[in-house]
């Protein structure tokens, strides 16, 4: 076992075989999940967990290069956890419709249980060197 960080065997498996420009979504229940892109589904409950948590551990385990987030995220406490976790990172903002599309070339997709509008964050892995 760890001590600290990501617990979820089956998440870091992932995370640990990405490579650069690969994408991992963290995404909102309601996301649709296209056919052959792997779902880790963490929901358990409505709002639980919450997106926040999950894109900093998460990001605490994946080098990334830059984020894309949905233009239509416009809920205030949204942009927030936007503006904390992804801070340093670029991000783009798309329309919704073109994150949906990037998520079907995700190496897989990793549901929370966020109920806030648009609460999708593609990442593109990097490379620590």
């Amino acid at each position: 076992m760890r001590a600290e960080g990501l617990w979820n065997p089956r998440l870091l498996h992932l995370i640990t075989g990405l490579g650069h420009g690969d994408l991992l979504v963290i995404a909102d229940p309601g996301l649709p999940v296209p056919a052959g892109v792997e779902c880790v589904d963490l929901v358990w409950r409505r709002g639980d967990p919450p997106l926040g948590p999950v894109l900093a551990t998460v990001l605490g385990e994946l080098v990334a290069e830059r984020a894309t987030v949905a233009e239509e995220a416009r809920a205030p406490e949204l942009l927030a956890v936007f503006g904390r976790e992804l801070a340093g990172l670029p991000v783009d903002r798309v329309p919704h419709a073109r994150l949906k599309e990037l998520t079907g070339r995700a190496r897989a997709v990793v549901r929370t249980g966020e109920t806030t509008p648009y609460a999708n964050v593609v990442l593109h892995a990097g490379v620590p060197f």
